[in-house]
């Protein structure tokens, strides 16, 4: 077998929420489809306080937030107003423009609360990448669990597993929340061309080697591996087919062709891009 490659993601805080980001990294800008992906760390909010991420734009991409504590209210400028809680999947594609927010709800930031869950970027293929934007929201009960022998797996989007997840997906994808028992065992097939594990808690091999937590390994293409918990764990797995070609990646924006990533720049700092309704703070273009 050849050797995994493990990228060790890098502490940042996104409006004051911490966040560990492994995607993108030098060391491996894609894993399928996914070109950016956050860790919200466990983070506990005393009454007034929250995450607050104002208004911001994307094109090129879509969003995926996932979490397993808490609750974000999802608003953007197609006029969805949602609230997600654990379980769910809030399902955003920009195509040629959109902006959104992601807070604290109202009821939560005045109890308290806790937060804890990972939001995923996905590249569009270029066919869609200048299309038109959209958001879809799953409940936890529409996505497709297989539990057995100790393995309990959440198919969040694609495919795999012979499970199917209905959020829209504009490629071949694989996005599984696997939570596995001590002493139980599971092969990660080959079927996507591409795949990583990120270990979120507990102690795993792969192929008897240590996983180390909060890592994001690559696995080596074409080439089935085992997992195996020593302790209860939980990860998540990414992948699928690799993009139709490299991406660029600007603050909020992702192309193929830097000339539409220098086109939203001049948009959004000109102010000429779709508005969240009801919304005036804005996070402004970086320099």
């Amino acid at each position: 077998m050849n050797t995994p490659l493990v990228i060790r993601p890098r502490a940042e805080s996104v409006e004051g929420q911490p966040i560990l980001r492994p995607l993108p990294s030098a060391q491996c800008r894609s894993v399928g489809p996914f070109v950016f992906f956050d860790h919200l760390l466990e983070t506990d909010y005393s009454a007034g306080q929250g995450m607050d991420i104002r208004q911001h734009p994307h094109i090129g991409l879509s969003t995926l937030t996932y979490l397993f504590e808490g609750q974000i209210q999802h608003k953007d400028s197609l006029g969805s107003d949602q609230r997600v809680g654990p379980g769910e999947v809030s399902w955003m594609t920009a195509g040629a423009g959109v902006a959104h927010i992601e807070r604290t709800p109202l009821e939560a930031l005045d109890q308290g609360s806790r937060l804890h869950g990972l939001q995923v970027w996905l590249a569009c293929p270029k066919s869609a990448e200048q299309g038109p934007a959209s958001y879809s929201h799953h409940p936890a009960s529409s996505l497709p669990v297989s539990d057995s022998l100790g393995v309990r797996i959440c198919l969040i989007a694609g495919s795999g597993f012979c499970l199917t997840s209905p959020v829209p997906v504009l490629s071949p994808t694989l996005y599984a929340h696997v939570q596995m028992q001590a002493a139980t065992t599971l092969a990660v097939p080959t079927e996507h061309a591409q795949r990583a594990l990120y270990l979120l808690d507990g102690e795993l091999l792969l192929n008897g080697e240590p996983v180390e937590p909060c890592s994001l390994v690559v696995l080596p293409e074409a080439e089935e591996v085992v997992l195996f918990a020593e302790h209860a764990c939980q990860l998540v797995l990414i992948g699928g087919a690799p993009l139709d070609g490299p991406r660029r990646m600007n603050w909020n924006f992702v192309a193929s062709d830097p000339a539409l990533i220098e086109r939203a720049r001049e948009r959004w700092a000109a102010g000429d891009w779709p508005q969240v309704p009801g919304e005036h703070s804005r996070i402004e273009l970086p320099r």
